[in-house]
């Protein structure tokens, strides 16, 4: 009997993906809508409103798949602490089954971003990689040994955290370290730079966007960038060259077949990870370095909604369902 669809999820620091999952992995009717700024009560209902507008779609979803940007302990079965979201010391799989009547698979973001890309798209057939997602913040996930790398209480793999400068800028949200790869390397920190670049260019198109009033947006940055404003395209490089020092340290670390790039900060493409790659070619040690691949992310953005699909087809089949897609 074939599998009936699910309902996936991908709340990011400011959004919240959805759609209906098929069992082919194809993603349908698909939902977008801003999460920031809601306190915990708000979220979660906007959490349980937005599945329910799913089973609207989808009356015969068997399970629900979500990904929270959260460090996680799943021995207790608890978001422990999320830099962007009020969802600290919350049994959450738990408080949404309560609120949707159907039962939740649920882990960190990037986790389900990466068990994607394992499954089926960049690292597929890899032993050993790692994935960066690259947006308000900068989610990270391991895969040791073909699997994934979740520590001895599950929250491993808070690669955003690794601090890269100990005199950095105090990073985002809760976390209480400064010079985090994050704040200096992640679509907020384009955003940030590039104000900085069009206080020192007011002639550029950057400076006149950001003096006429646009925000100073990663998105705006690196469309600017990608429309040929100088200016902006070297705001991307900047970061990217500090995203490939984050990468080249990994490297050293985990000795990756692949590290794959995924988060809406990708839409600056070769502009932001060609400077990274050069970096981690002059940096990082041998032969970690000679064989890592540096691709991007298969699904794109949609790589957490796809890992957390499947995430949810294995809630489905008893905890073994993703050996279907091996």
């Amino acid at each position: 009997m074939p599998l009936p669809p699910v309902l996936a999820f991908d709340a990011g620091g400011t959004k919240l993906l959805g759609g209906v999952v098929d069992p082919d992995m194809d993603v349908h009717h698909r939902s977008w809508r801003l999460i920031a700024g809601l306190d915990r009560d708000e979220l979660l209902d906007t959490f349980a409103q937005t599945v329910a507008e799913g089973r609207a779609a989808a009356p015969d979803a068997a399970a629900v798949g979500f990904g929270i940007p959260s460090v996680i302990d799943r021995r207790r079965g608890l978001s422990v602490e999320s830099v962007h979201l009020p969802l600290d010391d919350l049994p959450f799989g738990a408080a949404l089954e309560e609120r949707v009547g159907l039962p939740v698979a649920w882990d960190n973001d990037t986790n389900l971003a990466l068990l994607a890309e394992l499954r089926l798209g960049a690292a597929r057939g890899a032993s050993e990689a790692l994935m960066l997602t690259i947006g308000t913040g900068i989610g990270g996930a391991l895969v040791l040994g073909g699997e994934l790398y979740r520590g001895s209480a599950g929250a491993a793999g808070e690669l955003g955290h690794m601090v890269v400068d100990l005199d950095g800028p105090p990073c985002q949200g809760g976390c209480p370290n400064r010079g985090c790869l994050e704040v200096v390397a992640s679509g907020t920190a384009i955003g940030r730079e590039g104000a900085v670049a069009a206080e020192t260019a007011p002639d550029s198109a950057l400076g006149h966007a950001i003096g006429n009033g646009h925000p100073a947006t990663g998105a705006l940055v690196t469309a600017l960038a990608r429309a040929g404003d100088a200016v902006a395209g070297e705001v991307v490089e900047l970061v990217g060259r500090r995203l490939g020092a984050g990468i080249a340290s990994l490297v050293n670390v985990f000795n990756p077949e692949v590290v794959v790039i995924g988060g809406g900060a990708m839409g600056a493409g070769e502009l932001l990870l060609g400077p990274a790659r050069a970096v981690v070619a002059e940096t990082a040690l041998r032969p970690s370095r000679d064989g890592v691949r540096i691709v991007p992310a298969c699904f794109g953005d949609e790589a957490g909604l796809v890992g957390a699909g499947l995430a949810a087809f294995e809630l489905c089949d008893g905890g073994d369902g993703g050996k279907r897609w091996r």
